[in-house]
């Protein structure tokens, strides 16, 4: 699966997500371009990215700092153990 992720850093949010299939990889490929061309002629600071994973899941366990704020980053990272 192909993830097109539009992401505004000032606010640490996700403000366009899109899913593609890899039979879509040429259309994917193309929104991105697009993407990212739009945001820069329209001088709009977000992170446009294209990502790859074998599932929505898999893509939010290795890019979490597009679904998570780094404080639930740390939470997660410390484990149940050094929160008691």
């Amino acid at each position: 699966m192909l993830f097109l992720i539009e992401y505004d850093r000032a606010r640490g949010a996700i403000v366009n997500f899109v899913t593609f299939t890899e039979s879509e990889r040429i259309a994917a490929e193309n929104s991105s371009l697009e993407m990212e061309l739009t945001l820069s002629r329209k001088s709009i600071d977000h992170e446009a990215v294209l990502l790859e994973a074998a599932s929505e899941a898999a893509l939010r366990k290795t890019h979490r700092r597009y679904f998570q704020n780094a404080r639930e980053i740390g939470e997660s990272l410390e484990g149940p153990a050094s929160r008691a």
